[in-house]
């Protein structure tokens, strides 16, 4: 038996999320079937994590078992690009891996970008790819709450109610913001998320750019764990699974 690790980027725009669904097409889906393909036996995909519909990946991983051994690893890669290319999903390296590796288990930090673009003018290059926000956002205030966020805490405020984890607390190791003319980038790293965390912290920490909520207001809406305090979900077309670190 080979254990095979590879590394994914993907447009999430047009696929129901990461995981195998009945109600439309997953990225995971789509790469089994290709893989099968080129293999000539069914596989089944192990991801590090599951990103949402309409949610991007730079570095997705995930493992797979099969009897078949990969001798080539550029032939191997050259054709299942190519038949991916049309999905907007590329297949960026495979390595072999010990047989207990588990790309899920096996992860010690996972680091999400959440891309925001604030101006008045339309998204062209980013539209899918970015959240607009044409309102002016006050960085200062970002960096503030972005602060707030690090720890060890309970993240309840920030979980969807079908979030299958067994704990709300987390270690939010790190949360930096960073801005460059109209871009604002916000990176997330742990170790693990909540199903919807990031897109509701920086759902909130918009909310606080704002000024819709002073820096009190946004604290104490963290702290009391109630989901329905939380401000709307930033929309999925911005984050993206950055890397996971293994």
């Amino acid at each position: 038996m080979n254990n095979y690790l590879i590394t994914i980027e993907y447009d999430g725009s047009n696929f129901v999320g990461w995981q195998r669904q009945k109600n439309g097409i997953s990225v995971q889906e789509t790469i089994e079937k290709k893989i099968k393909k080129i293999l000539k036996t069914k596989i089944k995909l192990i991801g590090s994590g599951r990103t949402d519909k309409g949610v991007h990946a730079r570095s997705q991983f995930a493992n797979f078992f099969t009897t078949k051994k990969i001798e080539d690893k550029k032939k191997f890669l050259n054709s299942i690009n190519f038949f991916l290319k049309k999905s907007l999903i590329s297949i960026i390296d495979i390595k072999k891996k010990k047989l207990n590796f588990n790309s899920r288990y096996s992860a010690k930090e996972r680091v999400y970008e959440y891309k925001i673009i604030n101006r008045l003018g339309s998204l062209s290059l980013d539209h899918n790819r970015a959240w607009h926000i044409k309102s002016k956002l006050d960085i200062k205030l970002l960096r503030l709450g972005a602060k707030i966020l690090v720890g060890r805490h309970d993240f309840s405020t920030f979980r969807s109610s079908s979030c299958s984890a067994k704990s709300p607390i987390k270690n939010m190791r790190t949360v930096k913001v960073k801005k460059k003319g109209d871009e604002i980038l916000i990176t997330f790293k742990s170790q693990s998320f909540l199903q919807n965390q990031v897109r509701s912290m920086v759902g909130s920490l918009s909310y606080l750019a704002r000024k819709k909520w002073n820096l009190k207001e946004f604290k104490k809406i963290f702290k009391s764990r109630k989901r329905g305090l939380c401000a709307p979900p930033a929309p999925a077309c911005g984050l993206y699974l950055k890397i996971v670190k293994y």
